[in-house]
């Protein structure tokens, strides 16, 4: 039996006592398989095994390297010599049966009723040792290790990597408890980009002990540099129990790959180092690739994951990656990888559902790794999808700051590749500017949008769909920033080009009726806005049908336009069919989903329901918070709408510092001219009103009166409440005369505005009563 080079045996304890069981509880013959990959420890363990368990096989333990030379003789040479037995040379006269014959008679012979433990250490084929087992008494425990995938009867114990904590405690053993404390969470790349191997942690392990002002951080960078050429895993120091470095391993289990086995091996190390469905490998070419997978199963060169989901061990895809630099068919094999992966980059849509996220997550790894590492294989119709498939894939998720480093990959690769005037450069531009207005980007998004429109005008003329693509986003952009005078024209121009192009019946026509229609909502053209809606909501339930995220926000906006209208039994309904539909389509967490609740909380809000609506604003700030970070205007508008809330229920010092939050924040994202600025001054000086602290509420009321004036014209709604809420004042300060005047204002906007029957049409008529009515 060869001696142990372990320093502490660690973190194959419990393989110790499943190994045992397997060898004890066969009645007759109990031949254990210790099988597994190059590198996992399987000599080893068999090692300790017998070791440990000296005193269980009494009748010894005979020690075979079965790789070495034929098994027969070595078990005819150990009875001879350690058991001092004298083999007859006439047990039969078949001169190719002799051999057999005399392991026979060693084993029918061995001394002592008592078990025995034989270790067949390295089989390659076992159709070259099964004759030698056959018909073994059951005093003999057979164990053997093996790279091959044996069958029963053969109860195999299949060894795998260590455990991530396992790992670390054998590193502890060879460096100690202090080295890896320097550098905690270094010694936990180290184990992970070492795949947790047994035997690259050796080899790292003992070349540390080596040169001990080495850092780990130092090693595991030579290890990125250099891969399975760098010294500290390239060969083993005798004292090891094994005897090649983890490069020569592998190469063992190579040579014995059928051919195709071997190109399969080479194609699938160009997949990231990630779960691999099948579905991407299998081509034309079926069921040569499935033999060939077998045989990389059958050496343990591939880990099957899961159901048709298989994955590379990282040393071993590196170890394939090398090999592939000598096939010849190596190109061919890359461009064949790239054609799967921008198939299926191109099936994802750019508004894709819950469903169809999931149903493609699958491939998203390694649709990155095409993207990063193989994107000179793609044809440049091609160029852009890699980069798409990944962005749609985050954006569809709301994970816009993952997203967005794949639309700016985007938009560089393809100047360089096409040039800085091409088309695709136009719509790299356009998705990048969409993803910043996503983010709270404006400034940023609107210099690029400008960008793409001038670039799509140039390219391909005023009258292109992409370019009404462009005029339709920047006026979203306009929208947001409260800029309703620019965005209405460019709203108009869009429209009137789809339709010319498309035809009446177009999602995209949808899309700008849709828009049109917020924008007539925020300017109080609500007689206007409410038909387009209804027009945009048709469209779209017949273009899409009834379960489709673009639905969902028709029927969103709609409530909102209700709930603006204060006809707030119309607006719950809608509003709730909307938030049901986004979290359907698009999971809980989403920025979709955050609005729908800030807007469903509000229609509670504004009938009292002040119990039901603040577990949802509550619950819209956190997701937001957590999608778009602390910093984006819709945590503002929540904070903002929270605050109301509180308000509302008379919870004044818990209103205060959510007002002043948002106020401090829209003033820094928006700019001090934004309507949303003019909002909650509005809003801090009404809850200043309602607690007796005049003079700051008039300063506020009086800003907010102005700011909305200038951006929102004479006309506006909001005028008109900021005109109510300054006679309001007035009123609380005795300055009736004042208060009269502006009540006058407000319900003269009002009744044109909103009808005489709006319920702040009347409670404005009502204030204006009373109050004649005191003087």
């Amino acid at each position: 039996m060869p001696l142990s080079g372990v320093v502490e045996f660690v973190g194959r304890e419990v393989e110790l006592q499943n190994l045992h069981q397997l060898l004890q509880e066969n009645e007759q013959v109990a031949i254990a398989a210790v099988a597994g990959m190059g590198g996992v420890g399987k000599t080893e363990l068999a090692l300790q095994y017998a070791r440990n368990h000296r005193e269980t096989y009494k009748g010894g333990i005979c020690w075979l390297l079965a790789k070495v030379s034929d098994v027969g003789i070595q078990v005819v040479q150990f009875a001879r010599t350690h058991l001092d037995l004298k083999i007859p040379d006439n047990l039969t006269e078949d001169p190719n049966q002799k051999l057999l014959a005399q392991v026979q008679y060693c084993f029918r012979h061995w001394p002592g009723e008592v078990d025995v433990l034989l270790v067949l250490d390295d089989v390659v084929e076992y159709k070259e040792v099964k004759p030698y087992l056959h018909s073994l008494s059951s005093r003999f425990k057979v164990l053997m290790t093996t790279r091959e995938k044996l069958q029963p009867p053969i109860m195999r114990l299949d060894l795998g990597l260590l455990k991530p904590l396992a790992a670390m405690n054998l590193l502890k053993s060879l460096v100690g408890r202090e080295r890896l404390r320097r550098e905690p969470w270094i010694a936990r790349r180290l184990c992970k980009h070492l795949g947790y191997l047994p035997l690259g942690l050796e080899l790292v392990g003992r070349y540390l002990v080596l040169d001990e002002d080495l850092s780990l951080a130092e090693i595991l960078q030579q290890l990125k540099d250099e891969g399975l050429t760098n010294e500290a895993i390239d060969e083993a120091p005798q004292e090891m129990t094994a005897k090649l470095g983890v490069a020569a391993a592998f190469e063992l289990s190579w040579r014995r790959l059928q051919k195709n086995a071997q190109v399969l091996g080479c194609f699938l190390s160009l997949f990231a180092l990630a779960p691999i469905s099948w579905k991407l490998v299998e081509g034309n070419e079926g069921k040569e690739q499935k033999k060939a997978r077998r045989d990389l199963l059958k050496f343990y060169l591939l880990q099957r994951k899961g159901e048709e989901t298989y994955q590379l061990h990282p040393l071993l895809r590196e170890f394939f990656q090398n090999k592939l630099t000598g096939l010849e068919q190596a190109e061919e094999l890359k461009r064949s990888l790239c054609g799967v992966i921008v198939a299926v980059a191109k099936e994802i849509p750019e508004t894709p559902t819950l469903e169809q996220i999931n149903a493609v997550s699958f491939a998203i790894p390694h649709i990155a790794e095409v993207a990063n590492n193989l994107i000179e294989y793609i044809s440049d119709d091609d160029l852009i999808w890699a980069f798409v498939g990944n962005a749609r894939f985050y954006e569809g998720q709301g994970l816009y700051d993952k997203a967005v480093s794949w639309r700016e990959q985007r938009l560089e690769i393809t100047k360089q590749r096409l040039g800085e005037e091409h088309p695709d450069v136009a719509t790299s531009l356009n998705d990048l500017a969409q993803l910043y207005r996503s983010q709270g980007r404006y400034s940023e998004a609107e210099s690029v949008h400008v960008q793409a429109l001038a670039l799509r005008r140039n390219l391909l003329g005023d009258e292109h769909p992409d370019v009404a693509t462009s005029l339709n986003n920047l006026a979203v952009l306009y929208r947001l920033q409260g800029r309703y005078r620019e965005a209405e024209p460019l709203y108009i121009q869009a429209l009137a080009l789809r339709r010319n192009l498309l035809g009446d019946e177009h999602p995209d026509v949808a899309t700008s009726l849709n828009n049109l229609a917020v924008l007539y909502s925020f300017q109080s053209r609500y007689s206007e806005a409410e038909p387009v809606h209804i027009q945009a909501l048709a469209l779209r339930r017949q273009l899409l049908g009834d379960e489709h995220p673009d639905v969902a926000e028709s029927l969103h906006n709609l409530a909102g336009l209700y709930n603006y209208q204060g006809r707030y039994s119309e607006a719950e309904p809608f509003a709730i069919q909307a938030l049901a539909l986004f979290r359907k389509l698009l999971g809980k967490e989403h920025p979709f989903v955050a609005q729908s609740l800030n807007n469903l909380a509000l229609i509670y809000s504004f009938q009292s329901k002040y119990s039901e609506a603040e577990p949802l604003l509550i619950e819209a700030l956190e997701l937001t918070r957590k999608l778009l970070g602390d910093e984006h205007p819709d945590v503002a508008q929540t904070l903002n709408n929270l605050a109301l809330l509180y308000n509302y229920q008379g919870r004044y010092s818990e209103a205060e510092p959510l007002y002043i939050q948002a106020l401090e924040l829209k003033r820094k994202l928006l700019g001090d001219e934004h309507q949303d600025v003019a909002t909650n001054l509005n809003n801090l000086a009404y809850l200043y009103r309602d607690q007796g602290r005049y003079s700051e509420a008039e300063t506020l009321f009086i800003k907010a009166l102005a700011l909305r004036r200038k951006l929102l014209g004479d006309e506006h709604e909001n005028v008109a409440h900021s005109f109510k809420n300054l006679a309001a004042l007035y009123c609380d300060q005795g300055r009736y005369s004042e208060a009269e005047l502006l009540y006058m204002q407000a319900l003269d906007i009002f009744e044109r505005r909103l009808g005489a029957n709006h319920p702040n049409t009347a409670a404005v008529r009502q204030s204006l009563e009373d109050l004649r009515d005191f003087l």
